[in-house]
């Protein structure tokens, strides 16, 4: 389904497979690094109201590099771009309320019980249900362990894995299509602005002044470029260069990557049950991609 006339259809960027895990790693570096700016706002700020500001920071800085309006648009592909901006956009305003309240690492390992769940969706191989019981393993080292884990952060991280779950689903068509990262500007542009509204207005009866501070504006600018804008683009151009195996594969890289970035800038420092959590869903990630073994052509009969 392209949001794009056939006739203007963008050309696709082509990587070598050597330098595919690279640009992951680059894009969930630059994902977690704004996440973790983004904490330094929630001392003022409400973290919806930070999700916000990184989407429509995402949402300038995508349209001002792809200008979709060069090329011809459907309603239809429209609603399509609003739809993928707005279930991208609740996933970033549950997920920042998650971290709001337990630590980067945790949050970022309990959502990945959405990218498990699409693996695994309708599979009936032994190993995609032993990646279920791994994760499921791990996220109680790491949500069920500890008695001063705030449930309702807990919560917000699932409500988070759903919606990743659906970001995956609906970006692999968006990307398929070939115009992904014009639909994303779009998608990111138009969630911002129908959202506006939901997150702004409790944000002024809280809060208001935040709006005068120069620093809620340049922080939230440096959130939406490094969380989303850099990420998501980088995630449509891997999603056309690789099989969803291959990509579930890759995601094993990113709660490593969340719990280096948490410890270096946010000095969260996880024990050993968190670790060992974080560990098993990186496995059971790693598990699940794995491709199925064919096995071998029968020889032909004799004559």
């Amino acid at each position: 389904m392209s949001a794009i006339s056939a006739t203007e259809r963008p050309s696709r960027a082509v990587l070598p497979g050597w330098s595919v895990p690279l640009v992951f790693v680059v894009a969930a570096t630059s994902q977690y690094v704004g996440a973790a700016l983004g904490v330094f706002l929630f001392d003022t700020t409400e973290p919806a109201t930070v999700a916000w500001l990184r989407a429509a920071a995402a949402g300038v800085a995508l349209l001002a590099w792809r200008r979709p309006w060069r090329s011809r648009w459907t309603r239809r592909g429209i609603a399509v771009a609003a739809g993928f901006g707005i279930v991208t956009v609740s996933m970033n305003i549950v997920f920042y309320e998650a971290i709001a309240r337990i630590p980067l690492g945790t949050a970022v390992a309990i959502e990945f019980l959405g990218p498990v769940a699409v693996a695994t969706l309708g599979s009936r191989r032994a190993r995609d249900l032993l990646a279920v019981v791994l994760v499921a393993v791990g996220v109680v080292l790491l949500a069920g362990v500890q008695l001063d884990v705030e449930p309702v952060g807990v919560g917000f991280a699932v409500a988070s894995a759903v919606l990743w779950a659906g970001y995956i689903l609906v970006g692999k068509r968006v990307a398929d299509a070939g115009d992904g990262q014009d639909s994303l500007a779009v998608g990111m542009a138009a969630a911002a602005v129908l959202l506006a509204p939901v997150v702004l207005i409790p944000q002024v009866a809280i809060d208001a002044s935040v709006f005068a501070d120069p620093r809620t504006w340049l922080l939230g600018l440096g959130v939406g470029v490094l969380s989303s804008a850099v990420p998501y683009a980088l995630d449509q151009v891997v999603l056309t260069a690789v099989g969803r195996a291959r990509f579930a594969l890759l995601l094993a890289l990113l709660p490593a990557t969340a719990a280096v970035v948490g410890a270096l800038a946010l000095s969260q420092r996880l024990t050993v049950p968190e670790l060992a959590g974080i560990a098993l869903v990186m496995l059971a990630l790693t598990v699940s991609a794995l491709p199925t073994r064919q096995p071998a052509p029968e020889p032909p009969a004799p004559l």
